[in-house]
């Protein structure tokens, strides 16, 4: 418990100080964020607001897993595998980033480049985690066995990449209002502070060695986006960027992996599954029925969802408060169904 606090601290601290200098400093370089010309006319005002404010996040996240150690702490390949896959992709974050300020336009990475830096990614983990970490080739909801269904070892893989990919874009296309990422991106988190360190305690049951490592890794970069929160929220001072959007959307996913909780993340990340979910519908809709009648027709006013209720004259502060609060009942009932199937396992 100790080792977790210390991690959470130390993550949150340095991330307070951090995204401060980086605020100084990019204001200082005019390095500031372009804002695109499909976003509402209201966030014109967010222009030149500096950006890769993730780089606090990743950098109190890392400072906080090093430093908890200092306290009877031993370094595990999955813990050290989870933050260098964390590390990886905010580096393709952060190329996309500086692309951005530095051509001064909202767009840096093509799809294509972005794309494939995640699969790289993706493979890393889980290349490094079957060569060294021993995971459980299995798909899980709350533990290794249930439903247990053998993968093998490429299976896994496939599934990890598609993970990865999947959870880091999802985090991103919610990354548009201030503080909205941040936030629910550390009650995502604290979730997997408790369901690893529940790993630890029961690991005869759940058979996962590196829990608390998991854990510590958690509170780390909970720690971060809570440091960084204090400087993002409305009005944002900084935004995290995809330094920060990819780094955390990747951690969500090597957790889950790692936990063997793959099919309980959709639920623990409901609220990215709903964003990711209205893009979808959004661009589905418009292309059939432009193919059908030669006009295309929207569902929602704008996609990601949040910018949906933005057009519908909602406060900016209205929608992320309410988007806190899904994020939160959807994490809720995930610890709710982790914590039924342990119930009913220990009753059998």
């Amino acid at each position: 418990m100790i080792r977790l606090l210390i991690a959470l601290a130390v993550g949150f601290v340095t991330s307070l100080v951090f995204t401060r200098v980086l605020i100084f400093a990019l204001k200082r370089f005019n390095l500031g964020q372009p804002i695109g010309e499909d976003a509402p006319s209201r966030h014109s005002t967010k222009t030149g607001t500096p950006t890769m404010g993730g780089l606090a996040i990743v950098s109190g996240g890392v400072l906080g897993y090093i430093l908890s150690h200092s306290y009877h702490g031993i370094y595990t390949n999955t813990g050290l595998i989870i933050i260098s896959s964390i590390g990886l992709a905010a580096g393709v974050g952060f190329l996309d980033d500086h692309l951005k300020v530095s051509k001064e336009h909202n767009i840096g990475l093509n799809k294509r480049a972005k794309f494939i830096g995640l699969i790289v990614v993706g493979v890393f983990f889980c290349g490094t985690s079957l060569a060294w970490a021993e995971p459980h080739t299995t798909l899980s909801f709350t533990r290794f066995d249930s439903p247990g269904l053998e993968l093998g070892s490429w299976g896994w893989a496939a599934l990890a990449v598609l993970l990865i990919v999947s959870t880091s874009n999802a985090v991103n296309l919610t990354d548009g209002l201030d503080g909205l990422t941040a936030g629910s991106c550390a009650f995502g988190l604290g979730a997997y502070v408790l369901i690893c360190f529940w790993l630890f305690r029961e690991e005869a049951i759940y058979q996962v060695p590196h829990a608390l490592d998991m854990a510590v890794v958690a509170a780390a970069f909970a720690g971060g986006c809570v440091g960084f929160l204090w400087w993002n929220a409305h009005p944002a001072h900084i935004f995290m960027g995809d330094t920060g959007s990819l780094a955390l959307g990747t951690g969500l996913a090597c957790l889950a992996l790692s936990s063997n909780t793959q099919l309980l993340l959709p639920i623990i990340a409901g609220l990215y599954v709903f964003e990711t979910l209205s893009v979808i519908v959004q661009v589905a809709v418009f292309k059939t029925s432009k193919i059908i009648s030669g006009v295309g027709k929207r569902v929602f006013r704008m996609a990601p969802l949040h910018h949906h209720f933005e057009l519908l004259g909602w406060e900016e502060t209205w929608v992320i408060v309410r988007f806190w609060i899904l994020a939160i009942l959807f994490i809720s009932v995930g610890l709710g169904l982790f914590y039924a199937d342990y119930i009913a396992i220990t009753d059998l």
